[in-house]
């Protein structure tokens, strides 16, 4: 049922008929090798134990996948630039649809569902795109706090003064 594509380091298609429906859910596992993959497209550090949790409600014509996805990260503190570990737990909502949006909807703010191409859905990339989501843009290793460099005998435009007199 998974196979591998070119979606990406972390791939699980799979087709909406072939869902099991006594079953609304699925785990899936990153494997060591996917997981340093997505590290290097994150441009972080590391990833382990990356599992995402998902369930499905809904039609082959609409379906909506909820569930979290969880690992551990290695960042990069972006004021004491040291590695840090930080746990990640984003939750998951996301709705497939095989119609077209349309393209007059008026909402601006709607939420256009992802597409089912050829009757298929990337699991894989769900969990990789909401692992994405979680990360910290600004990461901070717990107990480092930012203090501000501040002079206070020159203000940032005091050499545009000292210009001026220069010219004069």
């Amino acid at each position: 049922m998974t196979a591998k594509s070119t979606a990406g380091p972390l791939s699980r298609p799979f087709r909406i008929d072939r869902l099991p429906r006594d079953r609304a859910g699925i785990v899936i596992d990153a494997t060591p090798e996917e997981e340093a993959a997505l590290a290097a497209d994150f441009r972080i550090p590391a990833i382990r134990d990356l599992v995402g949790r998902l369930h499905w409600s809904g039609t082959s014509a609409r379906l909506v996948i909820t569930g979290t996805v969880s690992a551990f990260v290695t960042q990069v503190c972006t004021i004491s630039l040291e590695p840090f570990e930080a746990e990640i737990s984003e939750p998951v909502e996301i709705v497939f649809s095989d119609h077209e949006p349309e393209k007059d909807a008026g909402d601006e703010e709607a939420d256009i569902p992802d597409p089912i191409v050829n009757g298929t859905i990337d699991l894989g990339q769900v969990t990789a795109e909401f692992l994405a989501l979680g990360l910290d843009p600004y990461p901070r290793k717990p107990g480092i706090d930012f203090e501000p460099v501040t002079d206070a005998t020159e203000s940032p435009l005091a050499i545009l003064k000292t210009l001026k007199r220069d010219e004069a």
